[in-house]
């Protein structure tokens, strides 16, 4: 079974950092990008960043470019997102979620992803 699992959310100043963690399961995991999405209150989830199984290549939303650095560990099956100088606007419940294909640089339109975590709150205070 294809398990996704975030952690790291909290509440943070405007400012602060936090790391996300999202643990994975039940596939091949180097196989695959990841991809982070959020979801703020009242408005449509949108991608974050993505990180491809091959070489590792990343992209980032412009919103948090510069700011937001996505990494992967192929060992502990995890993708990170650290996130540093948080803005309010940052304010969401952040998804990770599985490529449905494999071996391609990754995308961020959320209907190219089949498997899909909980999500982790992270609320920036101003």
């Amino acid at each position: 079974e294809v398990q996704l699992v975030e952690s790291g959310g909290g509440l943070v100043q405007a400012g602060g950092s936090l790391r996300l963690s999202c643990a994975a399961s039940g596939f091949t995991f180097d196989d695959y990008a990841i991809g982070w999405f959020r979801q703020a209150p009242g408005k449509e989830r949108e991608g974050v960043s993505c990180i491809s199984s091959i070489h590792g290549s990343t992209y980032y939303a412009d919103s948090v470019k510069g700011r937001f650095t996505i990494s992967r560990d192929n060992a502990k099956k995890t993708v990170y997102l650290q996130m540093n100088g948080l803005k309010p606007e940052d304010t969401a419940v952040y998804y990770c979620a599985r490529d449905r294909r494999l071996f391609r640089a990754c995308v961020l339109p959320e209907n190219e992803y089949d498997y899909w975590g909980q999500g982790t709150q992270v609320t920036v205070s101003s």
